[in-house]
């Protein structure tokens, strides 16, 4: 398994939930050496500390494991539909109009 991914997309997420480490751990009820090495890939969470992070960052399960179970389909989408709202709407028309040249070639 890609530990490393996994801990990048945690990162990734508490990031954008404005949170730092130390945040996070008071919230979960973890320590920040934990969260840290969490997100350097060190250590592997446990399901239930996945669970917590998830729901604490709003996000699924599916898209922090997105790069390592195979049939993750569902995180993709999450993940560029996030994306896609944080831009402008002419931003978002284009890039729309984009993929959609990508898939009908």
């Amino acid at each position: 398994m890609d530990w490393q991914a996994v801990g990048a997309r945690i990162k990734v997420a508490r990031k954008a939930k404005r949170l730092t480490q130390e945040k996070l751990a008071a919230v979960l009820d973890l320590s920040t050496p934990h969260i840290s090495a969490l997100e350097r890939g060190v250590k592997p969470p446990s399901l239930e500390t996945l669970i917590l992070i998830a729901n604490e960052l709003e996000v699924s399960a599916d898209a922090l494991l997105q790069d390592v179970v195979d049939r993750s389909t569902l995180g993709a989408v999450s993940e560029l539909s996030e994306l896609l709202s944080r831009q402008e709407p002419e931003l978002q028309r284009k890039i729309l109009k984009a993929v959609r040249a990508m898939i009908t070639d």
